[in-house]
């Protein structure tokens, strides 16, 4: 059975926070018919897409350059995923950060430039951005692993020291519909000014050099396999509590990104 995801739906999800949809536009080249069934197989509950974040820098340096992380999508199903699009929040803690101040870009494969990503901001001060800029999406094969390469940077103007938790949504289009059907974990780090050169290559994290060597630096790359992914976001595992944020901010973030995207696509989750 279909459960409707529609805003009368997402307060409850947010734990009674309330947002206002953010108008997002669509290129009509993305608003073409998905060709994919759905991701999302009946009568489950589990997304099918798992969704990770890593790889990315533990701080970002106002006015520097880019810093590279990575979105591990894994198929969980037998049969192909396409038309997804990840739709990431970013929530500060000083509910400062405006959408012109986080440059975020990523890139789809075939040795193409960037994707740029548009952010739009909350009636609670997330910045919501949906991955499209006409893109029709990525498509993972079933039991396989697909590996976004996404580079964020950070205008001399914004407010430092600023913590920051990056969380993304999945969602898979279907013409002017579209499911829900993957949840990332928890990014955290923080936005300063250390008067570095702020090259932001992402060799701060741990095992960013090792993913850049592995990846490449322009693709989006797909391996075999499950990637053991994070348990989903606002679950209340100890490890996903950001910052002091307190235990609801991943369940705000995913509540803001679905009902900023509802008006990009009409949600559902079976």
């Amino acid at each position: 059975m279909r459960k409707r995801l529609c805003s009368t739906l997402v307060p409850a999800l947010a734990l009674s926070f309330t947002f206002t949809a953010a108008a997002l536009s669509l290129a009509p080249a993305a608003a073409l018919a998905n060709p994919y069934p759905s991701c999302a197989g009946p009568g489950t509950r589990d997304f099918p897409v798992k969704t990770r974040i890593h790889g990315g820098p533990a701080g970002f340096d106002v006015g520097g350059g880019f810093g590279t992380w990575y979105i591990d999508l894994t198929n969980t199903t037998a049969r192909a995923c396409g038309g997804i699009h990840p739709v990431v929040v970013l929530v500060d803690e000083k509910r400062a950060l405006r959408p012109e101040q986080a440059r975020l870009e990523f890139y789809a494969g075939g040795g193409k430039g960037p994707h740029p990503v548009s952010f739009v901001k909350s009636d609670e001060d997330e910045n919501v951005g949906v991955f499209d800029d006409g893109f029709p999406g990525f498509t993972v094969g079933p039991g396989r692993t697909l590996t976004v390469q996404v580079r964020l940077s950070v205008t001399s103007d914004a407010a430092t020291p600023n913590d920051v938790v990056a969380n993304a949504a999945v969602v898979q289009r279907h013409g002017d519909d579209g499911d829900w059907i993957g949840e990332s974990n928890a990014y955290r780090f923080r936005i300063e000014n250390d008067g570095g050169d702020g090259d932001g290559d992402g060799d701060r994290a741990g095992d960013a050099a090792r993913d850049s060597g592995a990846r490449g630096r322009d693709s989006a790359r797909e391996e075999p396999g499950a990637s053991g992914a994070d348990e989903l976001a606002g679950t209340g595992r100890p490890g996903s509590v950001p910052y002091g944020f307190g235990l609801a901010t991943g369940v705000v973030a995913v509540g803001a990104a679905l009902l900023a995207v509802s008006r990009w696509v009409r949600l559902r989750r079976r």
